[in-house]
C-alpha cells in the first residue's frame, strides 16, 4: 500500500537548502510511502519549465493549465491544447476562479476555467480546480462545461457540506490540505477525499505557510482515523 501526492508543485521546492534536486525529493517521499506525483502546473512557461526539470520518470506525470491568480499574462487556448495533449499530461490545470485576490481579472478567469474543461472534455483529462470567494460561479461553470464528462477535483477544498455534495453529485473528488486541521467548515467533509503530503504547501494547524511531509499523519489525528483509513480514501 502506497500514497500518490495528487497535486504537488515540484518546480516550486527550495532545492538550496532543504533539497538537493527532484531525485533527492521523490527519495524522501518514497520514504514516507508516497511513491507517485502529479505534478502541477499554474502557467503554461512553467509547465514548460517543470517538464524540463523534472525530465521523464516513471513515477511522475503532469498537469497543464493557467492559475486564476495568473490571468494577466497573455496566452492562447491553442497552446494551452497543444500542450496538454503531450505525453505524460494526464489533467488540466490548475484552473479555476479566485475573486479574493483578483476580482479585477473575473471575465479572464471566466473564461480561462471554461477553455480548461472544454479542453478537458475533448482529451479526456479531467480539470483541477481552484476556488476562493467564487463558491456560486464556479458551480455554475461546471455544470454549464458539462464537467461530468471528463470529472476532476476541487483542490485545498475550503467550502461546506452542501457545496461537497453538489461536487460529489458531480462526480468530483475533494481535495484537503493542511486546512483540514482548522476549525473550519470544510474540516466536516471528509468523503471521497484525497490527501497531499510531501509538497503540502498549506502546513497542518494555523502557523506559517510552510511545506508538511506529515500532512497523512496529521489529518489521520484530526478525522481519529487510521493510515489505512486515508490511504482507502
Amino acid at each position: 500500500m502506497f500514497l500518490v501526492d495528487s497535486h504537488c508543485h515540484l518546480d516550486g521546492l527550495d532545492y538550496q537548502t532543504l533539497h538537493k534536486n527532484v531525485d533527492d525529493v521523490l527519495a524522501k517521499a518514497a520514504a514516507r510511502d508516497v511513491k507517485f506525483c502529479l505534478a502541477v502546473a499554474t502557467t503554461l512557461p512553467g509547465y514548460r519549465s517543470m517538464r524540463e526539470l523534472v525530465g521523464t520518470r516513471d513515477n511522475v506525470v503532469f498537469s497543464c493549465g493557467v492559475h486564476p491568480l495568473n490571468q494577466d499574462e497573455p496566452w492562447e487556448v491553442e497552446t494551452l491544447r497543444a500542450l496538454a495533449a503531450e505525453e505524460g499530461v494526464v489533467a488540466m490545470g490548475e484552473t479555476g476562479l479566485d475573486y479574493f485576490y483578483t476580482p479585477e481579472t473575473k471575465a479572464q478567469q471566466q473564461s480561462s476555467f471554461r477553455d480548461h474543461i472544454r479542453i478537458g472534455r475533448e482529451l479526456n483529462k479531467p480539470v483541477i480546480v481552484h476556488t476562493r470567494d467564487a463558491r456560486a460561479d464556479t458551480l455554475a461553470i461546471l455544470r454549464e462545461e458539462k464537467v461530468t464528462d471528463c470529472g476532476g477535483v476541487l483542490h485545498c477544498f475550503t467550502e461546506d457540506r452542501e457545496t461537497a455534495g453538489k461536487l460529489l453529485d458531480m462526480g468530483f473528488y475533494i481535495s484537503f490540505s493542511g486546512i483540514v486541521t482548522f476549525v473550519t467548515p470544510s474540516s466536516c467533509v471528509m468523503r471521497r477525499a484525497t490527501c497531499r503530503w510531501i509538497a503540502c504547501w498549506l502546513k497542518p494547524i494555523r502557523r506559517t505557510w510552510r511545506r508538511s511531509p506529515t500532512a497523512a499523519k496529521r489529518t489521520s489525528r484530526r478525522w481519529s482515523v487510521t493510515l489505512p483509513s486515508i490511504w482507502r480514501y
